[in-house]
């Protein structure tokens, strides 16, 4: 049964195109433990779980899966009510390597699947097509109950269709209203791929712009509520990170307030193609 707060619905759903498997649905708010320290992201997901978070993002990268796999058992939180997100790390690509990657993160978290298993960027050009087929083993296994793509722009979904049996049901790349991507979300959209939105609060980078200072005051909301909403409004499935709890719960206060259209329109307003981080969407 999906969650809702308010009348809002807390999750989605995700879709592959080309495979007929249980209903998976995703919350839309996740904890996002970028490069945090294993003792971090482990306190960081106790927290976050104990406030109401039902999603958190790693990867093989990060180095704190095995932290992430741990508070969810400590959380006495049932496992299926969690939802957990992995990702292949560049290094790891190629059919067999993948296979590997993916039972080593399967070890570090302590569990039998992840809920999604994301190709962490298009980065290998020569080893994708061979990645993807070992993605689309994992599903079939029941390891995986989701695949998808991190940091695919539009050309790198087109080869993908072109060799796939199973499409991506998701793509995690970095949106803003400083980067909103609209070629890139409308091409998703259309092909049923629900976007995630990672580094939503620009790393801290434009908390203090002036736009998203005035706008989140009339609301009596702080910057990264405003960005988070924005998301959300955009029907993106969004993963703020942070390892203070203060900061953690107030992330997670975003479902008592809507923004207005005009208002909207006044965030899209702010595009300029800003990147907080890296752009492998524009790789080749």
């Amino acid at each position: 049964m999906s969650r809702s707060l308010g009348g809002e619905n807390m999750e989605m759903e995700l879709k592959h195109a080309g495979f007929e498997g249980p209903a998976v649905l995703i919350p839309t708010v996740g904890l996002g433990v970028y490069m945090a320290p294993p003792k971090d992201a482990y306190e960081a997901t106790l927290a976050a779980l104990k406030i109401g978070y039902r999603h958190i993002d790693t990867a093989a990268f990060y180095g704190n899966e095995k932290g992430v796999g741990q508070a969810v058992r400590e959380s006495g939180i049932p496992r299926q009510e969690v939802f957990i997100t992995t990702k292949l790390w560049n290094s790891d690509h190629g059919y067999d390597k993948t296979l590997r990657a993916f039972n080593r993160s399967l070890a570090e978290l302590g569990f039998d699947y992840v809920d999604l298993y994301l190709v962490h960027s298009p980065m290998a050009v020569d080893k994708r097509i061979d990645t993807w087929k070992a993605m689309e083993q994992i599903l079939k296994s029941g390891k995986a109950r989701a695949i998808g793509v991190s940091n695919y722009g539009v050309h790198h979904l087109k080869e993908m269709f072109a060799n796939c049996e199973i499409r991506p049901s998701v793509n995690q790349i970095e949106l803003t209203p400083f980067n909103t991507r609209k070629a890139l979300v409308k091409f998703c959209e259309d092909e049923n791929i629900v976007l995630e939105s990672y580094s939503p609060l620009t790393r801290g980078e434009r908390l203090k712009h002036k736009t998203l200072v005035q706008t989140a005051q009339k609301y009596n909301k702080s910057t990264a509520q405003l960005l988070i909403r924005w998301c959300l409004q955009k029907n993106f499935v969004t993963l703020p990170k942070s390892v203070t709890p203060a900061r953690i719960a107030e992330n997670f206060q975003v479902f008592d307030f809507s923004i207005t259209p005009e208002d909207m329109a006044k965030l899209d307003s702010l595009d300029e193609e800003w990147v907080a981080g890296w752009d492998p969407t524009k790789a080749s």
